[in-house]
């Protein structure tokens, strides 16, 4: 019994360590980015929100993962993505992983288990909207956790001057 104990404790403070150097991270997906005027759909399983969700009409996951754009700041998608970026630099647990002038993808990780979720923003020229997707890389659920970090992106974003 004794022995069983110290090895449960032994187990459970290897997977905390694993878990901190990032055992549940994930890899990014090689097929983000901007292919045809479009974001990747959204994750066949409930654990992703993007702006774009209506253009995927017969996906399982489209009402759930539907979510509005973020408008234009001084009219400019590079001014407007310029603004994200330094949102989302201020933000705890949130990474720049690309920009250019009309693209940003940033990685958010969670505080203690060191999930990271994949976050999409990209000028939409035609729609005059920066379209947005994120999305988590393990796990089938999310718990609403994209959908309000998203909100939260956007109140920061239009509090900007």
């Amino acid at each position: 019994m004794k022995t069983s104990l110290y090895l449960l404790a032994g187990l459970l403070v290897l997977a905390a360590i694993a878990i901190q150097f990032g055992a549940l991270r994930g890899r990014p997906p090689a097929d983000l980015g901007v292919k045809e005027g479009r974001l990747k759909p959204p994750s066949p399983t409930p654990n992703s929100v993007t702006s774009q969700a209506a253009l995927h009409a017969d996906h399982p996951q489209r009402a759930y993962a539907e979510i509005a754009p973020l408008p234009l700041k001084s009219g400019s998608g590079p001014a407007s993505i310029e603004a994200l970026a330094a949102v989302l630099a201020a933000m705890p647990g949130v990474t720049l992983a690309e920009q250019r002038p009309d693209y940003l993808r940033a990685e958010a990780e969670t505080r203690w288990m060191k999930f990271t979720d994949d976050l999409e923003f990209w000028f939409n020229p035609a729609r005059g909207a920066i379209e947005l997707r994120s999305a988590s890389r393990l796990g089938r659920k999310d718990f609403g956790v994209n959908r309000d970090r998203i909100e939260a992106i956007r109140a920061a974003y239009l509090a900007r001057p």
